[in-house]
């Protein structure tokens, strides 16, 4: 049953970065602004996908660094409810296509909390039609999957700051070799 919800939530959180890569030029939500005597504050909903207009999603994996770039690349912020549990969560792609990223953890974003990690992804494009593929781990034994720490969200014109490690594998065997990954987030909404 956690294998099932896993893989669904890695799916949405793929279909989610799809949606929000066809819809760049189309937001997925915006989120308002009212300006009050020294500072604009967001009336961003709390939930719902939000793409963000600046900042920068940096992943690190392996020898190599990633930067999506929210002025070319897509990048939202997820909030979703499946099976009355509530999950939030990064999606990025970038604009050629060829890389994409995607973290979830179970819960809701508060600032100054660290929470596991639920799912994770992360696809390349690789040479030919062969594409890599890296997901979460599960494995009997217990160990920590990762986790997102929020520093900042919804607060005045940022959409989400903050940081991420996980573990990911290109099988889903408890015994495949486990990748490292590493990242930090500064999104804006306006």
């Amino acid at each position: 049953m956690v294998r099932l919800s896993i893989r669904v939530l890695g799916f949405f959180i793929l279909v989610s970065a799809v949606i929000t890569a066809c819809q760049k030029d189309e937001n997925v939500k915006q989120a308002a602004t009212q300006t009050t005597d020294t500072t604009k504050v967001s009336t961003m909903p709390t939930t719902g996908n939000f793409l963000a207009s600046k900042g920068t999603l940096t992943v690190k994996f392996k020898d190599s660094t990633y930067t999506f770039d929210a002025e070319q690349d897509s990048i939202a912020f997820v909030n979703i409810n499946i099976d009355d549990e509530q999950y939030y969560g990064l999606t990025a792609i970038n604009k050629a296509h060829t890389v994409s990223f995607g973290i979830s953890s179970s819960g809701a974003p508060i600032d100054d909390v660290a929470s596991d990690i639920s799912g994770a992804q992360f696809l390349l494009k690789g040479t030919g039609k062969k594409n890599l593929e890296y997901t979460l781990i599960q494995s009997e034994q217990p160990q920590k999957p990762g986790t997102i720490s929020i520093e900042k969200y919804n607060q005045e014109l940022t959409l989400a700051k903050g940081t991420f490690h996980t573990l990911l594998a290109t099988e889903t065997k408890g015994n495949s070799p486990k990748y490292v990954v590493e990242g930090s987030f500064e999104l804006k909404i306006q």
